[in-house]
């Protein structure tokens, strides 16, 4: 893996520990965040269901059981997209023609988001119907 800062350590030695790399890997995290949500459309609506679902969490007063599944759910739907858009902005980067591989791989990862939000909406509804209802 390539180091953002291009310094690398002498062969054989492992890389010393530095407050500051991470510090700085917590910024490209955030910088990735922001990323997301600016340009992905989708990430924006998991963000607003993300928000009504904890809302509702608090109001209907989940388990701790119930809070590990959604937090899980939450996390699950969000790496999943944030690796979608990373491989679909690669794909668009090395090839701004029609290709029908890059095609079948952007297929599929937009399917493993889909079912991934599929199975936290049913989990969701596990959740919260029997509270409502």
């Amino acid at each position: 893996m390539e180091k953002r800062n291009n310094i690398q350590p002498e062969e054989g030695q492992a890389e010393k520990f530095s407050l500051s790399k991470r510090l700085a890997s917590f910024r490209y995290a955030f910088n990735g965040l922001k990323v997301l949500m600016k340009e992905e459309h989708n990430a924006r609506i998991h963000l607003f269901i993300t928000c009504c679902v904890l809302i509702a969490g608090v109001v209907l007063k989940i388990s701790t059981f119930e809070w590990i599944a959604i937090i899980f759910c939450i996390g699950l739907v969000f790496a999943l997209e944030s690796i979608n858009s990373a491989i679909e902005n690669t794909a668009d980067f090395i090839s701004k023609e029609k290709n029908e591989t890059i095609k079948k791989v952007k297929d599929l990862l937009a399917a493993a988001v889909l079912f991934a939000a599929i199975a936290s909406a049913i989990i969701g509804l596990i959740i919260f119907l029997p509270k409502i209802f």
